[in-house]
């Protein structure tokens, strides 16, 4: 259809409904049909222009938005509106696209990227993150959720961008621009659940399960009767960003949690259409799982018997580096925390720390090897900090909170030249001091306070008074979290902006920065005077994470000649003995020759 009125075809699956199906469209109804080829389908064709509300009666009962809307003007509960898929004109080709390997993510959340928290003053942006060095950005999830502000893992409707945001138009707007500075598009979708408020799913068939039981309720239906039209639901929606917003990845959101006994998994069907999808529109497209099964059989080829998704993010480096850098020790962090630079160490070399061995937290062994020699580096995503590894803590503190810029360049260090494909959140290039809280808009009062108190009472288990943990609902906690620009123009935010400039800049130059052979990399470290080395082809990375300066043994004196490449505080080359000396807290890139 164009922008004016013309026949639309509209259908939905709605087996839920006995007798009958009609179509609402701008006041007045019309009757669907039952489509004698597809049970539990119904059909109707109607004159619609684009932007024209629209919804379903099922048996006479209440008006209900489109499973499959493409727009939600009015949140979740609204009715759906009619979106013509040519009415914008794409001014860049995104076709190209650009591959995952060699790329430099960054997680940014558009309702606090900046004050306004739409797409197009988001857009406006990014121009900051090219300059960077920056190869793709990383949206969290913009599904529609009830009220106007959230984290967005709680939406409701698939196939629709969240209206505060700017809807879809602004979506097409903002991967536009971004491709127009050569910058990908990656978008977070969740599959695993629906937000508990708006969610109409129900109505129309068997969206959920009983079958199975998770944190959020009942199971999205991968397994039960009625479960290939709810795959099919799932993976149309992954493949209309990917065609019709022309976006280049997906992050699937908590795939450990898809509750699935078939046996071609739906990762795996998954997988595979986009895989098909790629080819026929002759551009990279890949799918990054996060997952905290510690199993390389989630980015094993589906042909090597693996599910075939192209990358994961690696929360145990995370947590490894994370316990280096701060001491804690609570929750997940115990088993790390314990020798935390031999943590390191492992996760830099061999990926996972959990790769069958005992979780204290899980009370249970944990994890598989990583084939070294088969999988490429660039399949596990690296990186110092997340939306989740901040926000949810109680009071949403950054490292920057707590750590000195000297710590803050060494995280930096590890994770840019690491052999992983590193991942940046939002303003942690410039060590950003702004929190990023929990925060939530719920219209329904009831569950406004059942999220309050139940944020309260999860901290209360650690110690923390009701009083000292920001209220979700409180607008303020949003407003905290937004990005203040104004410290990229200062210091140590002004240096440590630039240290991030320069590493990204020194990745993107140095081929053994972009080898992806796991096997070659090479770790030394000293647990008590906490110092660790480790080697890509020519560059070595050094870090103290020691308050004083140290001399670390790098080994070959005097057969190498080693030039500095990089280095947080002023650093002179290894003497001939092969010592490097290191200020306290501070680190060094090196290269041969």
């Amino acid at each position: 259809m164009t922008g004016d009125r013309s026949p639309v075809l509209f259908e939905v699956w709605a087996p839920q409904a006995q007798d009958r199906v009609a179509l609402w469209l701008e006041g007045t109804e019309q009757e669907m049909e039952r489509d004698p080829a597809r049970e539990g389908w119904w059909s109707a064709e109607a004159e619609a222009g684009d932007g024209a509300r629209y919804g379903f009666r099922l048996d006479g009962g209440p008006l209900l938005p489109d499973p499959r809307s493409r727009r939600q003007p009015d949140g979740p509960d609204g009715t759906s509106a009619v979106v013509a898929p040519d009415a914008y004109v794409w001014r860049n080709d995104g076709r190209q696209g650009r591959d995952l390997a060699g790329a430099v993510l960054y997680e940014l959340h558009i309702g606090t990227y900046t004050p306004e928290g739409t797409l197009d003053a988001a857009a406006g942006r990014l121009g900051e993150l090219a300059d960077l060095g920056i190869t793709h950005v990383e949206l969290m999830p913009l599904c529609p959720f009830p009220g106007t502000h959230g984290w967005g893992y709680d939406g409701v409707a698939p196939w629709a961008v969240h209206e505060p945001y700017g809807g879809p138009e602004a979506l097409k707007r903002f991967v536009d621009t971004a491709h127009g500075l050569g910058l990908g598009v990656v978008l977070d979708v969740v599959h695993n659940h629906l937000g508990p408020s708006g969610n109409h799913l129900p109505a129309f068939g068997p969206y959920l399960t009983d079958t199975h039981h998770t944190p959020w309720g009942s199971a999205i239906n991968l397994d039960a009767p009625g479960s290939d039209e709810v795959r099919a639901y799932l993976i149309g929606s992954a493949l209309a960003w990917l065609r019709d917003y022309r976006v280049d990845g997906l992050r699937l959101d908590a795939v450990h949690a898809l509750a699935d006994t078939r046996a071609l998994t739906f990762l795996e069907e998954l997988s595979a259409a986009v895989d098909a999808f790629a080819a026929d529109v002759r551009r990279p497209l890949f799918l990054i799982a996060e997952s905290d099964l510690c199993d390389p059989r989630t980015t094993t080829p589906r042909e090597e018997g693996g599910l075939g998704l192209h990358a994961q993010w690696n929360d145990d480096f995370h947590h490894a580096l994370h316990t280096a850098l701060t001491g804690e020790s609570q929750g997940y962090y115990a088993d790390f925390a314990r020798a935390p630079l031999a943590a390191l160490a492992k996760t830099l070399g061999h990926v996972f720390f959990h790769d069958g061995t005992y979780s204290t937290f899980r009370g249970r062994t944990h994890g598989r090897p990583v084939d070294l020699v088969r999988t490429s580096a660039h399949r596990f995503l690296g990186y110092a900090q997340t939306h989740d590894q901040i926000g949810n803590r109680a009071l949403g503190d950054r490292l920057s909170a707590s750590l000195s810029p000297g710590l803050l360049a060494c995280a930096a260090a590890l994770v840019l030249t690491g052999p992983s494909t590193p991942m940046l959140f939002m303003g942690e290039e410039w060590g950003a001091r702004t929190p990023w809280q929990f925060f939530t808009e719920h219209t329904d009062p009831g569950l406004a306070e059942a999220v309050r108190q139940g944020r309260r009472r999860e901290f209360a288990l650690s110690g923390w008074a009701p009083q000292d943990i920001p209220d979700p609902q409180d607008p303020a906690t949003r407003d905290r979290s937004c990005l203040d620009r104004s410290e990229r123009t200062r210091e140590p935010h002004a240096r440590l902006l630039a240290w991030h400039r320069e590493l990204i800049a020194l990745r993107h130059r140095e081929p053994d920065l972009l080898d992806p052979d796991l096997a070659s990399v090479r770790v030394a470290f000293d647990e008590d005077a906490r110092w660790l080395v480790f080697r890509r082809g020519d560059v070595r990375v050094v870090v103290n994470l020691g308050k004083e300066p140290a001399s670390i043994p790098l080994g070959g004196g005097g057969t190498r000649v080693a030039r500095v490449l990089a280095s947080w505080d002023a650093a002179s080359p290894p003497g001939a003995d092969g010592v490097l000396d290191v200020a306290g807290e501070s680190c060094v890139v090196l290269g041969d020759g």
